[in-house]
């Protein structure tokens, strides 16, 4: 994994600083480029699989990955947290080569885009039964508990809005709650589980009403709002971290395109669309560092060409790799090339 993206944030209840939003507005835009090009070599028939995007999520996924440790605390992203992968650590090259096949990739090449991590440092591959990551999380903290090696440590999660649907995710938060784990709980409610709108999917008027229930303290957030974002994010962290039990927050924002690069969203409603929750977040942010004076058109440029470069690197490098050979790689559950 590269380095993780180190912040510089005030403590909680102070203003985050104009150079950790710039941060992670770089980390942000990284993500999206990254999962354009994915988009497009799976659109050119080069990535075999589902591609997931997530297009409209990359602040608020970015600031769960940048608010963890890495080396200290869990991550499990779920699939639209390329940007939570990036904040947290993972390297460009562990995407690409999943997402490539290459034999070189953290998962040797044995399974495919999102389903990718590397236990050992702490960042968990995402499971496809959504629900279960909140008890996966749990699990482990659990057993740094019985070890006696928890003080200090978080767990964090991203769940979609018709995740929360899930006995599994239930289950593993009230499993947290009861115990009072050190665990963050971001829901990314992106209006649509697919393509149900929240109308077919819950009957209580806020995601976040929900905590209150759990016995969890509870935040409701602006997605498309980078600023708040970090701000509600690194309090939930701290407050996990010295002991307040578990955290759960709600992210409203629109998912920006379908529910993969397979789904042309026609479902959505125009209104939406047209309303707060459709603003793309990226823009925002670059508007609010042009105010501040952060960024100009000439830094913003030379930023996107030199992610692009780092980018097109990753995928080239990943192309040029060889796919796994099942007659002659080992193939077996546990081997001292497993992360």
């Amino acid at each position: 994994m590269s380095a993780p993206l180190t912040l510089p944030l005030q403590n909680r209840n102070q203003a985050i600083s104009l150079e950790g939003v710039y941060a992670m507005y770089k980390v942000a835009l990284k993500s999206r480029m990254l999962e354009n090009k994915f988009s497009s070599l799976y659109k050119a028939g080069k990535i075999l699989g589902g591609v997931y995007v997530g297009n409209g999520q990359e602040l608020i996924s970015g600031a769960l990955g940048a608010c963890l440790r890495k080396g200290t605390d869990y991550y499990a992203p779920l699939i639209r947290d390329q940007a939570g992968r990036l904040a947290f650590g993972e390297s460009l090259l562990d995407s690409t080569r999943t997402y490539l096949g290459s034999v070189k990739g953290p998962m040797r090449g044995r399974d495919g885009n999102v389903h990718r991590g590397r236990p050992k440092e702490g960042l968990f591959a995402m499971i496809s039964h959504l629900g279960t990551t909140a008890s996966v999380v749990s699990g482990a903290l659990m057993s740094e508990r019985i070890k006696g090696t928890l003080k200090g440590k978080v767990g964090g999660t991203c769940i979609g809005d018709g995740g929360t649907s899930t006995g599994a995710f239930h289950e593993g938060v009230n499993l947290a709650a009861v115990e009072k784990l050190p665990l963050v709980v971001v829901i990314a409610n992106n209006q649509y589980a697919y393509s149900t709108p929240n109308s077919g999917q819950y009957a209580c008027e806020k995601l976040i009403d929900r905590a209150k229930g759990y016995g969890m303290e509870g935040y409701s957030v602006d997605g498309t709002d980078i600023v708040a974002c970090l701000d509600v994010v690194s309090n939930a962290v701290d407050r996990a971290r010295d002991g307040a039990g578990p955290q759960l927050i709600e992210a409203n924002f629109l998912r920006l395109s379908g529910h993969g690069e397979h789904d042309d969203a026609f479902y959505v409603d125009e209104a939406i669309k047209q309303s707060k929750l459709g603003s793309d977040g990226l823009v925002n942010a670059k508007n609010f560092l042009m105010e501040k004076g952060m960024l100009d058109e000439k830094k913003y440029q030379d930023l996107h060409d030199s992610l692009q470069a780092e980018i097109q690197e990753a995928v080239a490098q990943a192309q040029q790799e060889p796919d796994p050979d099942p007659f002659k790689d080992d193939w077996r559950a546990l081997s001292s090339n497993l992360v």
